[in-house]
């Protein structure tokens, strides 16, 4: 019980973390003008749309990467059924995603495939995670 509490807790650690890596080296790579408020909708709104198309695919490629990382690790070192880390996983990321989406108007395919992307990371983390003997028939 506590190792499958512990497997579950790093995957999710795990995610955050690549997500955040992820997202830190793209906002170097696009960095924020100074001064925006990040509470002023509008002024968020009118960046984002300033952004070019390969810094928001970086912020998908983030969600998904650290859905997947996380489901795997989770997988390998917890007992639990893998189908439960993977939800887990990738109930935590799609609520930052929920939030994210929520805070600023982002463009329509980056929800779709954000949200698509990460549920396919979670079922692809969870059906590499699985041990040898999971796999066994």
């Amino acid at each position: 019980m506590i190792r499958n509490i512990g497997a579950g807790v790093l995957g999710v650690a795990i995610a955050i973390a690549l997500v955040s890596l992820i997202e830190t080296l793209g906002h170097t790579a696009n960095p924020m003008p100074e001064g925006l408020d990040y509470k002023d909708t509008e002024a968020m709104a009118a960046y984002i749309a300033t952004l070019p198309v390969a810094a928001l695919l970086s912020v998908v490629a983030a969600w998904v990467i650290g859905t997947f990382a996380g489901t795997i690790a989770a997988c390998r070192i917890g007992t639990a059924p893998p189908y439960i880390f993977a939800m887990l996983v990738g109930a935590f990321v799609l609520m930052g995603i929920t939030m994210n989406l929520m805070a600023f108007p982002h463009p329509t395919w980056m929800a779709v495939s954000g949200v698509i992307g990460t549920i396919v990371a979670a079922w692809a983390g969870m059906i590499l995670g699985r041990k040898k003997a999971d796999t066994a028939a």
